[in-house]
């Protein structure tokens, strides 16, 4: 599998060296009506806009990327809190602290019996 990959990557990269060198004729981009304008050869121009639209794309997703991260942290303390059950009660065995230590099901059979919690 990694042979392949490799062989994907190395005709990928052929590709885009043959575009590169097909279109090194220089052509002129206007910006807001002749205020200014850029010669470049083609294939420059394009790879310059594309690395534009990446950059454009990546601050576009900051956002998100933040709250998420937010709202992972959070999650996670809310799982350091109820990860600690027994300590919170004084030790006491409660119905979610039992489940979470495996001797009940979700069923409220403990240990395989059929009797109910607290009974």
């Amino acid at each position: 599998m990694r042979i392949i990959s490799w062989i994907f990557y190395i005709a990928l990269f052929v590709l885009a060296l043959a575009f590169a060198l097909s279109n090194t004729e220089p052509v002129e981009v206007r910006f807001f009506a002749d205020q200014g304008t850029w010669r470049a050869p083609l294939v420059v121009v394009l790879l310059s806009s594309m690395a534009g639209g990446v950059v454009l794309g990546l601050i576009a997703c900051i956002p998100t990327f933040f709250r998420q991260r937010r709202e992972i942290a959070g999650l996670r303390k809310e799982l350091k809190t109820q990860a600690r059950p027994a300590a919170v009660t004084g030790g006491a065995v409660t119905a979610d602290s039992a489940v979470r230590a495996g001797g009940v099901t979700p069923g409220g059979e403990a240990g395989g019996s059929s009797t109910p919690l607290g009974v």
